[in-house]
């Protein structure tokens, strides 16, 4: 039986400060702590995030993380065994926030260091919820990115398509901030929809007139922006039902499109163990329960994180972290911080890149 191996995760690549510690006994698992440090409060009144005092935030919460990380896991600094942290892809003034304090840390403690790629943790976050054999379907939705990712192995990854301009998340904020809702757009959408009309505004539905799985929701934001003017044009404003008829049809378009491509990239693919969706927008009750019908459809497990594993966390780092360290990868103190990072070489690049962090 192996040796016990626990495992120190730190993530910074966008607004949220986490740190992590992950136990393998060999064979059982076990979080002994998962907390994040928000920055909500500190982005709010600029209507989105600020990269330079994202950055600053991580470099003053960072160790504090840590330290209650350890205390809530009931360990020792020296009990650690290994050092994972985010590489990138994301801001990269928060990414290199981390590494420079992963560094410190594996150094000080004289531990190996393990550089994740953000979206691998996302990615990989099934198997440590769920225990998903590969290979597995993945859809990465999120504020940043969204992808299909065909996870083959724990460094194995077949991009089938994503977003050519705004992740789906952004597109929830800057609707949020066309209607006057508070940031984070995504739950504020959400609950404004539940009082409205899905079916009122006819928004498009992007790219589904054509073959292929990548998608786009620019249009589908700027079609929200002219059903907003044509009605502030007519009587002088918008009302709280204006507003909720505008976030369920926008969410409505949004679900559409996510299930029809989730579909394409299923189809053909018959030795998958499973359907899963990891990312912030996975959290969005309305769009879970379409994909889960799409998984239904077709024959496979509905893998869905719980709503704390979804949005941005240091354990899903610690535990690709681990699958890493089990393949005996190591990094050394050159790691470098990187702002783009695809987790497939193989396909060519997504254009355009989100606010909320750069594409892969």
């Amino acid at each position: 039986m192996p040796a016990p191996v626990t495992i120190l995760g730190l993530e910074s690549s966008c607004d949220d400060t986490a740190a992590a510690v992950l136990r393998d006994t060999g064979g059982k698992v076990a979080l002994l702590s998962s907390l994040v440090s928000g920055q909500t409060d500190l982005h709010a009144a600029y209507g989105g995030v600020v990269p330079e005092i994202a950055a600053r935030a991580h470099a003053e919460r960072l160790d504090l993380m840590v330290e209650q990380a350890i205390a809530q896991a009931g360990i020792g600094l020296r009990d650690i065994d290994a050092i994972a942290v985010t590489a990138g892809p994301g801001l990269i003034g928060g990414v290199l926030s981390g590494v420079m304090c992963a560094k410190g840390l594996a150094l000080g403690l004289g531990v190996p260091l393990i550089g994740v790629n953000h979206l691998a943790g996302h990615a990989l976050t099934p198997r440590l919820t769920d225990g998903v054999a590969f290979p597995y379907l993945m859809l990465l939705v999120s504020g940043g990115h969204c992808q299909f990712l065909r996870v083959g192995g724990e460094d194995a990854f077949t991009r089938l398509g994503g977003t050519i301009d705004d992740a789906p998340g952004e597109a929830f904020d800057k609707v949020a901030k066309l209607l006057g809702l508070p940031q984070p757009g995504g739950p504020s959408v959400e609950r404004a929809a539940l009082s409205g009309d899905p079916a009122r505004f006819a928004l498009p539905r992007p790219l589904l007139d054509r073959d292929g799985c990548d998608m786009s929701f620019s249009g589908l934001k700027t079609a929200v922006l002219r059903a907003r003017d044509t009605l502030v044009a007519a009587q002088g404003g918008l009302s709280e039902q204006d507003r909720a008829d505008l976030c369920a049809s926008f969410q409505a378009a949004l679900r559409d499109v996510l299930a029809e491509k989730s579909r394409r990239a299923l189809a053909g693919q018959g030795d998958l163990t499973g359907f899963a969706v990891a990312g912030g927008v996975a959290a969005n009750r309305t769009l879970r329960t379409a994909l889960e019908k799409v998984a239904g459809a077709a024959g496979l497990p509905f893998l869905a994180p719980p709503l704390a594993l979804c949005t941005d966390n240091a354990a899903m780092i610690a535990w690709a972290g681990l699958e890493a360290f089990r393949k005996g990868r190591r990094d050394g103190m050159d790691l470098a911080a990187r702002p783009r990072w695809p987790l497939d070489n193989r396909s060519p690049s997504l254009i355009g890149s989100g606010r909320k962090g750069a594409k892969a």
